[in-house]
């Protein structure tokens, strides 16, 4: 039987002493790993077992440490810290009874974390629908705005009350359903994609650009944010950016350059012989040459545009200008060239001086952060190692304790006959610990710091410059009128592939293209979370 007083309350603040903490007695089963004996404590104390400090002989007791070799004896006293991560410490039952996913609705089931995606049946040409369809579902924000749209006037015409309906029949099942409701309101309100094929009388294969850009110019129109009135709208506040554009005529004599301010729901990426990757895409896309009459001039001649982005969205859409018409063929051409693009894609060099200087701070601050929190995690990964191999030498290190001691006696005599003692002191892991984690603190709550109010009260937009991928929607074949579409979408949490397949995340890398692969047409970035300050405590 050994006696552990845990101690679930913090330490004072500004303080070096231990709080006093209450006593439990427990048996302890020495062949089980420290990790068990963890368990045990939180069930005692509340205190989860990531964040109990546990003080054992040799340092700080880990979830591998092998209890025999600790040496505990009856009524042996152990110092457990830590605190809940809750408000309170004690362990409640739960409000509500355990249910288990045998025992599931299939609308249950499919909103437990793990649950398989619904997917979306082909009806004949309509993979370009279904994908779209289903990268939009992965914007969550999306999801809770239309939860809350209302009922339209008339159903027959409104695109967004059915898209509303198939969320929810999706966000219902871990099968596949049939999006024939929403594909005729679609077919209804644009009749483009109610054409058929000219070699048969089935439904003809479409664009998935063309379907998301009509879907969201729908959702736009008539998701209003609720209680803001009609004026914001979701896609204004969290899909569009804003361009600072300047055009200026390329010949001497012409007008004085004019500088204009659009806003977009898309970044194109422009597809020239020399691009290689979806930045050289961009800065093309930037850069236009324009033919137009100039009065100054008094003919046709050449302006440059030159834009440069002023807003970044919380989600972007970067559109590959892949299709082209063909006048020979009468039909839309594909550009087969290999474009690669970035999981994690910075747009800082593409914005206006201003926004530069409110991001770039920002920026360099979370990859700094980033930096810090790799280097932590990397040595706490040798640290174990070290350990595990430490236990492993135990009898050799026992050895050389007893050789170190009997060394620092001769050392002790020799500072007794008058030389001058050299002494070191040495931190322990714990302390380390706690001065790097106190340091990436600091430095979070400085990165919350250097973010301007401008953006601070921008809701909806990007506050680093940085986007990471969410989806993409990618096109095989050499033809817009055909070939296939599919769906690529980030997983946010894990479920058990089956009707929707699991690929790896270097799958993704695949999809630059080049000939009749798979070759992305459309990427769906979010703006990356900043670091939250969290365990901040109020002075």
């Amino acid at each position: 039987m050994a006696s552990i007083p845990a101690n679930p309350g913090s330490l004072p603040r500004h303080s070096d002493r231990e709080a006093p903490g209450q006593k439990y007695e427990l048996e302890v089963d020495t062949s089980n790993p420290g990790e068990v004996f963890k368990f045990q404590l939180y069930s005692l104390t509340g205190v989860e077992p990531d964040r109990q400090k546990i003080l054992v002989k040799g340092g700080q007791l880990k979830d591998d440490t092998d209890m025999t070799k600790l040496g505990l004896k009856a009524g042996q006293t152990i110092m457990m810290l830590g605190t809940p991560s809750g408000s309170g410490g004690d362990l409640v039952r739960p409000k509500e009874p355990v249910k288990f996913v045998e025992d599931m609705t299939e609308a249950e089931a499919a909103q437990q974390q793990g649950a398989t995606p619904a997917g979306l049946v082909n009806l004949g040409n309509t993979c370009y629908l279904n994908s779209t369809l289903q990268t939009f579902r992965a914007i969550p924000e999306l999801q809770n705005a239309l939860i809350k749209y209302g009922e339209p006037s008339s159903r027959a015409s409104d695109v967004v009350a059915d898209l509303r309906d198939l969320y929810k029949r999706m966000g219902q099942t871990q099968g596949s359903l049939e999006p024939s409701g929403f594909l005729n309101t679609l077919r209804a309100v644009f009749p483009q994609f109610a054409e058929r094929s000219r070699s048969s009388n089935v439904y003809a294969q479409q664009d998935a650009e063309e379907a998301w850009s009509q879907i969201l110019a729908q959702i736009r129109a008539k998701l209003q944010i609720p209680g803001e009135g009609s004026s914001t709208t979701f896609v204004d506040r969290h899909m569009t950016g804003s361009f600072i554009s300047e055009l200026k005529c390329d010949e001497e004599g012409g007008e004085v350059p004019i500088e204009s301010t659009d806003q977009f729901l898309k970044l194109n990426c422009h597809i020239t012989a020399s691009t290689n990757h979806l930045r050289d895409g961009i800065a093309n896309a930037l850069t236009e040459k324009i033919e137009k009459n100039s009065e100054a001039l008094g003919k046709e001649t050449t302006f440059t545009k030159t834009s440069k982005i002023s807003r970044l969205p919380q989600y972007l859409t970067v559109h590959f200008v892949r299709f082209f018409w063909r006048r020979d063929s009468q039909k839309k051409a594909k550009i087969m060239r290999k474009v690669s693009f970035p999981k994690e894609l910075d747009l800082v060099e593409f914005c206006t001086d201003d926004l530069k200087k409110l991001l770039a701070p920002v920026r360099d601050k979370v990859r700094e952060i980033r930096k810090d929190e790799e280097d932590i995690e990397r040595v706490r990964k040798r640290r174990k190692i070290r350990d595990a191999g430490a236990d492993d030498a135990g009898a050799a290190g026992e050895a050389k304790d007893k050789e170190k001691d009997k060394n620092a006696k001769k050392d002790d005599k020799a500072g007794a006959d008058g030389d001058t003692e050299m002494t070191e002191t040495y931190k322990t892991d714990a302390e380390v610990d706690a001065e790097r984690d106190a340091a990436l603190l600091a430095a979070k709550k400085e990165l919350h710091a250097l973010i301007s109010p401008e953006l601070l009260h921008d809701t909806g937009a990007n506050q680093s410059g940085i986007y990471d991928l969410r989806a993409v929607i990618t096109h095989q074949g050499s033809s817009a009128d055909s070939g296939h579409y599919t769906a690529y979408v980030k997983r946010q949490r894990p479920w058990t592939p089956r009707r929707i397949s699991e690929v790896e995340g270097d799958k993704i890398e695949t999809l630059a293209g080049g000939g009749e692969s798979h070759s992305a047409l459309i990427l769906l970035y979010k703006a990356i979370p900043l670091p939250r300050a969290s365990g901040v405590i109020e002075e």
